[in-house]
Formats: structure tokens, C-alpha cells, sequence
């Protein structure tokens, strides 16, 4: 089911609930400049083997209201937190796509890992983000011809063969989402650093990479893992930036084993 939380004055997020009565829940954090809509295909399997699967747009995006500002990593950690606080939720698992695994790493740090049993990094745009140059690239693209923007976004993404109605599906989740917020999150990605909120993450990590990905290189991932304490890297050898697809089926089995192999 979906609904709205409200995460300060006049600013609410939507979230799609799917298995409320779930035995583990896991809070799914989709990439720029997409939605929650992009975890279709966990939504599809993981709530089948009993698992209470959150997703949430973050401001700005998907079907979230879209204010004109708060759009640093600060607020929207704050943003998640305030869900978290909404929905009584502890011992989840948080899971973050690209930027989304950037907003939390910022939770886990800012808040300390509230509620959090466990951290999943599935190309993560961190502990950088996007280059001066690739910033300036899209930052124009977003402010003066956001298809070409959004065409080039999808072209780069994957490393396997998408259909065109695919591609077409992946272009409209990023039309979702306001002109001002897609670029704001753009200047985030180019000058927010997450070096320093890294040590502070204790919770156990897996961290999992395409080792073809385009948009955050393979690198960044090894950097990750060897500044997380207690995390562990996978690499996805038939990926891009899109594993949560491209290798769905293995990503849903890791991720499933990830969790119970943690439980007390």
C-alpha cells in the first residue's frame, strides 16, 4: 500500500508499503534522478519469502512532494529519519542505490545508524559523487534539455541489452521527478564528500558493484569496503550501474542471505 509522511511543515514523501506483516523489513533508497519504481523487481520476489519491503521517494522525486530547496545530504537523511520515526521502525535493513546508498551512508553517520540492523551499498555514489566535469555536463542538460539529459542517463546506466519499451519505462520513472530537484541533487553529487561520515558506520555492510559501471567506477566500491568496518564486497560481473536488474535474480538471493546471515 502507499501513503504519505509528512517530514517537516509542508513537504510530505511518499512510501509504498508492500507486506506491512513481514518477519524483516527492509527500506529500499532508489538512485538519482529515478523513484522507488525502480526496485520493481525485488517488489516482485522479496515480499513472497516474507520480507516487509519499504520504498521511498525521496523529495523531489517520484510521487514525493517537490519544495524548491532541501536537497543536501543532511535533509535528506533527515527525511528518511523522519519516515523511520513515522513508522516505528528498528532492525531493518537499509538499502540505497547510487545516490540513495550516498543519503545512507549520510543516515548512518548523522543519525547514527538509528534502527538500522543492517546496510546494503548497491553502486554507491560514494565516497564521491559526480566530477566537476560530469556535474557541468548534466547540470546544463537538467536546466535547458532534460530528455537528452535523461536519454544519456539511460544509455550509460546498463551494461546488458535493454528493450526500447525498457528504455522508455526507465526515461519516464526520471520524468517523475521536478527540473529543479533533478538539478539540485546534480550540485549535491559534485560537492558533498562522504570520507569522514565512513568510520562512523558500524553496522554490518554489504557492499555490491557492477564491475562495468560507467557512472560510479568499481573503484569507489573497494574504497568503501576498505574504510567500512565489517563489510563485505560482491562484485556483479555482468552489470553496469543497474544490478537491482541486470542481475536481479542474484542480487535478490545475496541480499536475502545478507540479512539472515546477520540475524541474532
Amino acid at each position: 500500500m502507499g501513503y504519505y509522511v509528512s517530514v517537516e511543515p509542508g513537504v510530505k514523501l511518499y512510501v509504498e508499503d508492500i507486506n506491512p506483516e513481514g518477519s524483516k523489513t527492509i527500506v529500499f533508497l532508489h538512485g538519482w534522478p529515478l523513484s522507488h519504481q525502480q526496485f520493481e523487481y525485488q517488489f516482485n520476489v522479496l515480499p513472497h519469502k516474507g520480507f516487509r519491503c519499504i520504498g521511498i521517494d525521496w523529495r523531489g522525486f517520484g510521487k514525493s512532494d517537490k519544495p524548491i530547496s532541501g536537497y543536501g545530504f543532511d535533509r535528506l537523511a533527515d527525511d528518511i529519519r523522519a519516515v523511520v520515526d513515522a513508522l516505528q521502525l528498528d532492525q531493518f535493513t537499509l538499502a540505497g542505490h547510487s545516490t540513495g546508498g550516498a543519503i545512507a551512508i549520510r543516515y548512518m553517520s548523522r543519525h547514527h545508524g538509528y534502527g538500522v540492523s543492517n546496510l546494503v551499498l548497491i553502486d554507491a555514489a560514494a565516497p564521491t559523487g559526480f566530477s566537476s566535469e560530469t556535474a557541468a555536463r548534466f547540470l546544463n542538460q537538467a536546466l535547458n534539455d532534460r530528455p537528452k539529459m535523461m536519454r544519456e542517463v539511460t544509455e550509460n546506466f546498463f551494461f546488458q541489452y535493454i528493450t526500447p519499451p525498457f528504455s522508455e519505462w526507465f526515461l519516464q520513472l526520471g520524468f517523475q521527478a521536478a527540473g529543479w530537484s533533478t538539478a539540485a541533487i546534480i550540485i549535491t553529487l559534485r560537492d558533498e564528500k562522504l570520507d569522514s561520515d565512513l568510520p562512523k558506520i558500524h553496522a554490518p555492510t554489504l557492499i555490491v558493484h557492477g564491475v562495468h559501471d560507467k557512472v560510479i567506477p568499481y573503484a569507489q566500491a573497494q574504497d568503501l569496503n576498505r574504510q567500512i568496518k565489517n563489510s563485505q564486497l560482491v562484485p556483479f560481473h555482468y552489470s553496469g550501474h543497474g544490478l537491482f536488474w541486470e542481475e536481479h535474480d542474484k542480487f535478490n538471493k545475496l541480499l536475502r542471505r545478507f540479512i539472515r546471515s546477520t540475524e541474532n
